[in-house]
């Protein structure tokens, strides 16, 4: 009996033992789940509810750091921006910016001009960067990619000085010979000269004002909204006939070629204004006696057939640092020779205008003392119209889709392949 008893203390002693060892060690699980760990560090940096929602519907590249400078979120375009990398936040200025609204809570803003990744020139890009304290432990950063509005602003700025500097001359001019005209009253000759000189700089002064309308047209207005098929030998002898005195008076032979049962998608105005414009320059830039070649084709593209229409002289040629600002507002190759003929610097910004609302290009050839090759690229009729419709009607389901524009380019090597090639017998004018 007293062995029995002695193995029974013994076992109640033992589960005695085993519970409370048992309990302790859950104990202890429970304290060791409860202490922070550096893992858990971040992840109990938690947005508030709905901020994760908003900043995704933000324009503006949003980042939340916190209180370790830690990147808690961030959207796609702060790291498109560079903003963001290997989870911390790249930029000094924003980074004390954002150390500064932690520690006094004030909202901050400056912007910023910051190296572009990826690119070997040195452009900046603009930025506007906004801090805000975001909870007790987190600070937001708010980001706004300014570059485009600044080269817009730069553009309009450049814009409004050409257009003045340019009206000043003819207006200048018009008052100092209507003085002379004045002083001269009682000398017909010196009258009748400085009448004519009156005459030209009026003439010079409507067509600016004209092309700065048409411009002002062909950025605003939509031209596929009224557009139609239209037979490229049409466009091309409408732009022949602008230039026939002037290339007359030049002796100046125009040819053209190519443009048989040829047809583009479009309006009809602007495409004869814009190719009126190449061939009125090639005629303008080419020393007398000498050749203008147009011609046309069909070329096919994965996106579509297109028509290439090529204007060549034999004119003075471009360099290869103008042949990069050629189709900018009132930029001029040679203002002299511009002056002398009138030129506004218009023709070539209209021409670029037209062919992109078209869906299409212009691109240049040009060797200096070789002369030059301008290409209009444009979607030949029956393939505009058929995606034009297409696009149409995706626009109607989804709610407002614009025309897509054509990406590829095509650039004539040589004035001969481009326009010489198909030439028939010249036209030689009167």
């Amino acid at each position: 009996m007293d062995v029995n008893a002695a193995v029974a203390a013994a076992a109640a002693i033992a589960g005695v033992l085993t519970g409370v060892i048992a309990m302790l060690a859950f104990r202890w699980s429970e304290r060791e789940q409860k202490r922070p760990t550096r893992s858990s560090l971040h992840t109990d940096a938690v947005l508030p509810p709905g901020v994760d929602t908003v900043l995704s519907v933000l324009r503006s590249s949003a980042v939340v750091l916190d209180e370790a400078d830690a990147v808690v979120k961030a959207s796609s375009a702060a790291y498109a921006l560079g903003l963001v990398r290997g989870g911390k936040l790249a930029v000094e200025p924003m980074l004390q910016m954002a150390r500064d609204t932690r520690r006094d809570g004030e909202i901050r803003q400056v912007e910023l001009d910051l190296p572009r990744r990826g690119t070997g020139r040195g452009e900046a890009l603009a930025v506007s960067a906004r801090v805000a304290p975001l909870g007790s432990r987190l600070v937001l950063l708010l980001v706004e990619d300014l570059t485009e509005a600044r080269r817009i602003e730069a553009v309009r700025r450049d814009f409004v000085a050409n257009v003045s500097h340019e009206l000043k001359t003819p207006v200048g001019a018009l008052s100092l010979l209507s003085e002379a005209v004045m002083d001269a009253s009682d000398d017909p000759e010196a009258v009748e000269r400085f009448a004519g000189r009156m005459q030209i700089e009026a003439t010079r002064l409507t067509s600016l004002v004209q092309e700065l309308i048409d411009l002002s047209r062909v950025q605003n207005d939509d031209p596929l909204e009224d557009a139609e098929p239209v037979r490229v030998d049409e466009l091309v002898a409408e732009a022949i006939d602008r230039c026939r005195h002037q290339a007359g008076a030049k002796q100046i032979t125009m040819a053209a070629g190519g443009a048989a049962d040829l047809r583009v998608w479009g309006n009809r105005g602007q495409l004869a204004a814009a190719l009126g414009n190449l061939v009125e320059n090639a005629v303008n830039y080419s020393p007398a006696r000498t050749r203008v070649g147009i011609a046309a084709r069909s070329v096919n593209a994965p996106g579509g057939d297109h028509i290439e229409i090529a204007v060549t002289d034999q004119g003075i040629g471009i360099s290869d640092k103008d042949k990069e600002r050629i189709f900018e507002r009132f930029y001029r190759v040679d203002p002299a020779r511009s002056r002398a003929t009138g030129g506004t610097g218009l023709g070539l910004a209209i021409v670029k205008h037209v062919a992109a609302s078209h869906g299409g290009e212009v691109a240049v050839w040009s060797a200096e003392g070789q002369g030059s090759t301008f290409t209009l690229r444009l979607p030949e009729a029956g393939a505009a119209r058929d995606r034009a419709h297409q696009q149409t009607a995706r626009h109607e389901r989804a709610g407002g889709a614009g025309l897509d524009e054509e990406a590829g380019r095509s650039t004539p090597t040589s004035p001969e392949s481009a326009a010489y090639e198909t030439l028939p017998a010249p036209e030689v004018l009167p």
